[in-house]
C-alpha cells in the first residue's frame, strides 16, 4: 500500500522539513474546515475557525506522536474529534456560568439603575464594623484583606507571625459574619 500525500508530508515534517509542514497545513486546513462545518453546522464562522485553529495547534503539539507506518487521516480525525468534544465541554461550562439578560436599566432616571448609594452605604457599614473589631483582628483584616498584603509583608509590618495573622483574620471574618447576620 502506498502512502497518501499527507502521510508522506507528515513523515517529512517529523524529519524537520518546514516546507513540507507548510504544505501539510495548507492541505489539511480546508478539509478540517469542511468536516467541522458539516458536523457543527449550528456554529457561526468564527467558532468554526476557532475549532480549526484548536485542531491545528493540537496537530503541531503532538506531531511527534504520529506513527509513519500508520494512516495519517485517522490520526488527524482522532485529534479533531477530541478538540470538538473539548469545544462542546467548553461551551457547556460557559453556558452554565452565563446568565441571560433581556434588558437592563442603565439610565439614572430608572430607579433600578441607581444602586450606587446602596452599595456605598453597605461599604461604609463594613468599614464601621471593621473598626469595632479588636485591634489585632482589625489590623490583620486591614493588612491582608483591604490592603492585599502578603502574609510575609503583613508579618514584617505588624511583628506578628504568619500563623497569628491567619488566626486573627479567621476570627475577624467570623466576627464580621456574626455582626452582619444580626442586622
Amino acid at each position: 500500500m502506498t502512502p497518501s500525500a499527507p502521510e508522506v508530508l507528515m513523515r517529512r515534517v517529523q524529519e524537520g522539513d518546514s516546507a513540507a509542514y507548510a504544505q501539510l497545513l495548507n492541505e489539511i486546513t480546508p478539509l478540517l474546515r469542511r468536516v467541522i462545518r458539516r458536523q457543527r453546522a449550528f456554529l457561526n464562522v468564527e467558532d468554526i475557525e476557532d475549532l480549526v485553529q484548536d485542531v491545528l495547534l493540537s496537530v503541531h503539539a503532538v506531531r511527534a506522536t504520529y506513527d509513519p507506518d500508520r494512516p495519517f487521516m485517522p490520526w488527524l480525525f482522532a485529534i479533531m474529534r477530541n478538540r470538538l468534544v473539548d469545544g462542546v465541554r467548553r461551551y457547556a461550562r460557559q453556558g452554565a456560568r452565563e446568565i441571560a439578560i433581556t434588558e437592563t436599566e442603565v439610565t439614572f432616571r430608572a430607579a433600578a439603575a441607581n444602586t450606587i448609594q446602596e452599595d456605598f452605604e453597605e461599604v461604609q457599614e463594613l468599614y464601621r464594623a471593621i473598626e469595632d473589631l479588636p485591634p489585632t483582628q482589625r489590623d490583620a483584616i486591614e493588612m491582608l484583606k483591604l490592603n492585599e498584603m502578603s502574609l510575609k509583608e503583613a508579618s514584617e509590618r505588624s511583628g506578628m507571625t504568619a500563623g497569628s495573622l491567619k488566626v486573627a483574620t479567621h476570627r475577624a471574618m467570623n466576627s464580621l459574619r456574626k455582626m452582619f447576620k444580626k442586622r
